[in-house]
């Protein structure tokens, strides 16, 4: 009887357990989730600024968007968007002024394909500035390049 409940325990362990991810990074939409899309580069604004007012009028977006996902844990989808956006110098000069964002050596984790697009940096972060993006079921890691007149965004949202 012993043996059979082991053995039972053991089995059910192992069916529980997540495989490992590729790049051993643990993102959101549980263990194993990764972010997954079409690889579509997009260029227009509107869905950015819509989700995010802050934002106004930028000279310049690229960006892309999908979702967290497993395969094998279905469920409802959590979605992200890592945006590299450029700004007219106003607007630099008000989020700088507004979020008091300091220097970093931090580097936006974002997807295959728009890391070509980042800034050089530095980067500039502050709590506030990410709390600026978190609106209507989104939230986000703005990284502010002052110099680029580029705004950085790894957003996460339901």
């Amino acid at each position: 009887m012993v043996s059979v409940v082991l053995t039972l325990s053991v089995s059910i362990t192992a069916s529980c357990s997540a495989p490992a991810h590729d790049d051993g990074e643990d993102l959101p939409g549980g263990p194993g989730a990764q972010k997954s899309g079409s690889g579509e580069l997009r260029t227009d604004a509107e869905p950015l600024t819509r989700r995010f007012s802050v934002l106004d009028t930028p000279r310049q977006v690229r960006w892309m968007s999908g979702t967290y996902g497993n395969p094998r844990n279905p469920g409802p989808s959590t979605y992200w968007i890592d945006a590299v956006v450029t700004l007219e110098a106003a607007t630099v000069e008000e989020l700088v002024a507004t979020y008091s964002p300091v220097p970093t050596s931090d580097v936006p984790d974002v997807v295959n394909g728009m890391g070509e697009h980042l800034p050089p940096g530095p980067f500039h972060v502050s709590p506030t500035l990410d709390d600026a993006f978190d609106e209507g079921g989104w939230w986000a890691s703005a990284y502010l390049d002052p110099q680029a007149a580029t705004l950085v965004l790894v957003a996460t949202g339901t």
